[in-house]
């Protein structure tokens, strides 16, 4: 199919670029048709998908890949394309065994990056009976309640709010510039590079995050929100798109996976906010700006999120027990197809949250 575009007058361009770059675009094409179809059709869960979109040569970030045929890695440490040539590369990393791939991506701040797909051996930790409910907000990034009565809060990072005035600022600027002209390029470049800080910052504090909550809990409990609802609140949308709820569940379940743990998700429809972890007693309503409450039953007095955290984590004990009472777990590593050891129980210390909460570097 390729063969064939390239002999055509309109499609000589294409001689230029590298088959195997060619082939993976029309496998992706095809992959793309195939899950609308099953998505209208109703094979595929979750939301209808839309039509896929044509690629074009304009938009600001632009990927390619090949497969173990267009490219190959030179001892000196570059990388050669395919119809391209040799590629002098900042490894962030050294490869843990031979990639199989390598998609170059140049995102809209005009950097370039190599991304490979490796095989990676799962690394088991030690198990721990600790376990932990995760409380998920905008006024504190999250409430972690664990199995021995500690509550922490984590501040909201609010990196979007942090740089809103000087994004405001090159965003006026672009706007000011006549378009097609090569000072508007200069202030869209302006542009991409303040919301490429402001998504590299978010992503490595959630990594750090849900790295310190994988390695001292054997099980993570969080909320099943409905992100997507959630963010047609004209009101609250910047903010939930600040917070990246999403991101933060994705990288637990990550590393969770990676490392042997379990990341548990508690029912949607859970009232974890408006019910008393001490007597059970639940509110007919609970509005959001209260966040403090006493329950009329018992009289005791609960933060509202330290409360909801509290609760998502007995939820998730109770959804995660069999008939006869016990827990239901793997053991560190099986889930992973790690052979199983017994260990001994070793009492976690919370440095990870407390030096994440100040501040501190997480290594």
């Amino acid at each position: 199919m390729t063969a064939r575009a390239k002999v055509t007058p309109e499609r000589a361009w294409l001689v230029e670029v590298s088959s195997d770059a060619l082939i993976q675009a029309v496998r992706d094409c095809n992959t793309a048709y195939a899950n609308f179809f099953a998505s209208l059709s109703g094979k595929r869960a979750g939301r209808r998908m839309g039509a896929p979109r044509l690629r074009s040569r304009k938009d600001n970030r632009q990927s390619v890949r090949f497969s173990r045929n267009g490219f190959r890695l030179g001892l000196d440490g570059r990388l050669y394309v395919a119809k391209i040539g040799s590629l002098k590369v900042r490894w962030s990393r050294d490869l843990p065994s031979e990639p199989s791939s390598v998609t170059i991506i140049r995102e809209a701040d005009g950097k370039f990056y190599a991304s490979f797909v490796v095989e990676r051996d799962p690394t088991p930790l030690p198990g721990t009976d600790l376990e932990c409910g995760l409380d998920l907000g905008l006024t504190t990034m999250a409430v972690v309640a664990d199995t021995e009565g500690c509550i922490t809060t984590v501040a909201n990072p609010r990196q979007l709010a942090r740089r809103q005035r000087h994004l405001r600022r090159v965003q006026r600027q672009l706007c000011r510039k006549k378009k097609g002209s090569s000072n508007r390029a200069k202030a869209r470049l302006k542009v991409a590079k303040v919301h490429g800080k402001i998504r590299r910052a978010r992503a490595d504090h959630h990594h750090k995050l849900a790295l310190v909550l994988v390695r001292d809990n054997q099980v993570v409990h969080v909320e099943n929100l409905n992100i997507a609802g959630m963010i047609r609140n004209r009101r609250l949308a910047r903010a939930i798109s600040d917070a990246a709820w999403g991101l933060l569940i994705s990288c637990l379940k990550a590393k969770a996976e990676q490392h042997g743990r379990i990341v548990h998700v508690v029912d949607r429809w859970l009232p974890s906010s408006k019910t008393c972890s001490q007597c059970g007693h639940k509110l007919a309503a609970l509005a959001l700006t209260v966040r403090a409450w006493t329950c009329p039953t018992c009289g005791a007095e609960h933060d509202r999120d330290g409360n909801a955290a509290v609760n998502i984590l007995a939820a998730g004990q109770a959804e995660r027990r069999n008939a006869c009472g016990a827990h239901v777990r793997l053991p560190s590593g099986a889930a992973t197809g790690v052979e199983a050891r017994t260990t001994p129980i070793q009492r976690r210390s919370r440095r990870g949250i407390d030096a994440l909460v100040g501040g501190e570097d997480v290594k």
